[in-house]
């Protein structure tokens, strides 16, 4: 049992792991943010430009046929939550974008010139002086 806890234990401290957690943990309050973005701010602004018509609550009902009951297709929610899916595709976009641009840069940069070691060192001083001689 102790070994399975140890093996746990590593799994769990792997760097890997926690910056996937906390990736999870800031991806879901980024959502919540896009989530109210859209809801509270775009749809509404949507809305006042299509002669303030409530996107969100946008849907159609179909007749229940026999006595059932009629269902309702709310389309207008749908589109919503493409909205908010395609903020967060374009955040997410933009985030990779820059993340490549910046790791770009970092590869672009030219390397710094090699320390020459003692031998190479004494061997430039020789043909050096070698070249004095002549």
């Amino acid at each position: 049992m102790k070994k399975f806890f140890r093996e746990f234990k590593e799994f769990a401290v792997k760097g890997n792991v926690v910056d996937m957690a906390v990736g999870v943990v800031i991806g879901g309050a980024f959502g919540k943010i896009v989530t109210s973005l859209v809801g509270d701010v775009i749809m509404p602004a949507i809305g006042l430009l299509t002669g303030k018509i409530n996107l969100a609550a946008l849907s159609f009902v179909v007749k229940g046929s026999g006595g059932s009951e009629d269902v309702s297709i709310a389309y207008g929610a749908f589109l919503q939550n493409v909205v908010d899916f395609l903020i967060v595709a374009l955040c997410i976009f933009l985030a990779v974008k820059l993340l490549n641009r910046l790791k770009r840069k970092k590869e672009e940069a030219p390397p710094a010139a090699p320390v020459p070691s003692a031998e190479e060192i004494l061997l430039t001083e020789i043909r050096d002086l070698l070249k004095e001689k002549e």
